[in-house]
């Protein structure tokens, strides 16, 4: 894998930068798509035979936002659906798709690994979905760049630092305890 010193538009064609909640679908080989992940994770998948390949963005695996809402669009197992529904639209077939993940770091010192939950339902969700894992990069501590062709299926990675604050800045708003759950009369809460 090479790495990324910055999304531009190459000589190739156009970039499309995605986030959170959104995905995009192409065959035009002179598109590549971008993203920034710190815990989120990003899921690359492609038909290397129909040359239609697409990217998404998650926040956290499931929720209870409904799947069109902006807040459902940000979990992984709608993000994954609206994925894979596209490409199929767009002339991929299921039994030819291919999966590169990316993301989920722990991002920071938390009780709740947010990243690696990211990245084991990712790779549940593909696994029942008969999708097989070609490559890509999860976990550890860093926030990354990516960037992926969707018709060739060529992806580039580049690990940020704590000095890029956009990065750090949205991870510090998004990486908070869920809320607390109701408490029946009589049960005890911890905190």
């Amino acid at each position: 894998m090479t790495t990324l010193a910055q999304t531009v538009v190459d000589a190739r064609g156009r970039t499309l930068h995605i986030g959170q909640g959104e995905h995009q679908v192409s065959s035009d080989p002179g598109v590549a798509i971008t993203t920034i992940l710190g815990s989120c994770i990003a899921a690359c998948i492609r038909d290397p035979v129909s040359g239609v390949g697409g990217m998404n963005h998650f926040l956290l695996p499931e929720g209870d936002a409904a799947a069109d809402s902006e807040a459902g669009r940000r979990y992984g197992v709608n993000a994954m659906e609206r994925l894979i529904n596209s490409l199929l639209a767009a002339g991929a077939r299921r039994d030819r798709l291919e999966a590169k993940l990316f993301g989920g770091a722990s991002m920071f010192d938390r009780l709740r690994n947010i990243g690696a939950e990211n990245a084991a339902f990712a790779h549940r969700f593909l696994s029942a979905e008969g999708i097989t894992v070609v490559g890509g990069d999860t976990g550890g501590d860093k926030a990354r760049r990516i960037r992926y062709w969707p018709t060739t299926g060529q992806a580039q990675q580049k690990l940020l630092t704590d000095n890029d604050p956009v990065v750090f800045v949205r991870e510090r708003t998004i990486a908070v305890a869920p809320p607390p759950m109701a408490v029946a009369s009589g049960d005890l809460e911890l905190f």
